[in-house]
């Protein structure tokens, strides 16, 4: 649309009134105010159509304010002009980037004068950097060159320049809350536990691992028992009164355990050693027989 179109149309806007009340003649139900006319509305109030400016608009000078760029000091606005023109850090034109700065600085202080005077400060050590390099060079006296005015500034820039990637390398990491979040399950306490279905091959696999560790805790308990061989002496020869031949196995019981066999054998040899029981075999690997002597008998 054309200037003179949009003139004429605003022109026009004042004559809505008597379209409105012409149509509300017509039609009393109809809406008052129409969707379009001519096809332009200037903008939409409470999804109403807007034709006209309100007479008694007031619209504050500080009502909108734009930021195209926001800087987090001077460091950083430094480091913005710096890389936007491509310069050298190690070799900064320094009137040039004064001149920039100071053209920033103007701006803010118009709107933030708390604002500005970090930049200030930051302005007046451009300034003095600047005139420091305008002033001959003078050699030190042990011969050495001098340093550059510029390496102090050149030394915090390159600094901040790595703190902040950094930063932007640590915003980058999966943040919790923003990035992905954890996934929270709520456990019904009314529902009765499942647990795990146990076969008779467990049952047996425990079992046998109970009796396993159970010997190896067992206590082997060792008594002395009181045997007598001169009893056992006694007990043999009662044993072969009243008959002539007793086969050697028989004067043993088994069951007696091996200390009473031990303790029986014993006395068996010492009835032999004094001659009052004989222990004859008719041949090689015959069965053997005890007897008394004939001392004894």
């Amino acid at each position: 649309m054309t200037p003179d179109r949009y003139s004429e149309t605003v022109a026009a806007a004042p004559d809505v009134g008597s379209l409105l009340e012409d149509r509300r003649e017509r039609d009393p139900g109809a809406r008052t105010t129409p969707q379009i006319v001519d096809g332009v509305a200037l903008a939409r109030l409470y999804g109403e159509p807007l034709f006209a400016l309100p007479q008694d608009l007031y619209i504050p000078p500080d009502a909108l304010e734009v930021f195209l760029e926001a800087f987090e000091g001077p460091l950083d606005l430094l480091l913005y002009l710096i890389r936007r023109q491509h310069f050298n850090v190690l070799d900064i034109p320094m009137a040039t980037l004064t001149r920039q700065y100071l053209t920033y600085i103007e701006q803010i202080r118009t709107h933030n004068l708390e604002l500005a005077a970090e930049y200030l400060l930051m302005a007046a050590l451009l300034i003095e950097i600047k005139s420091r390099m305008l002033l001959p060079v003078r050699k030190a006296d042990t011969g050495e060159e001098v340093e550059d005015p510029r390496a102090e500034l050149v030394r915090r820039l390159v600094e901040y320049e790595r703190i902040k990637l950094a930063a932007l390398r640590l915003d980058e990491q999966p943040r919790i809350g923003r990035d992905f979040l954890c996934a929270v399950v709520a456990i019904e306490p009314l529902v009765a536990p499942r647990y795990p279905d146990v076969l008779i091959s467990d049952l047996q696999a425990a079992w046998s691992d109970i009796l396993r560790r159970s010997k190896l805790h067992a206590h082997h308990r060792i008594a002395r028992a009181e045997l007598s061989v001169r009893e056992h002496m006694s007990l043999i020869l009662k044993r072969l009164q009243g008959t002539r031949f007793l086969e050697f196995a028989e004067l043993f019981d088994p069951k007696e355990g091996t200390p009473v066999v031990v303790v029986h054998f014993l006395a068996l040899l010492e009835l032999t050693r004094e001659g009052l029981v004989d222990i004859t075999q008719a041949a090689p690997f015959a069965p053997m027989y005890v007897r008394l002597s004939y001392l004894a008998s």
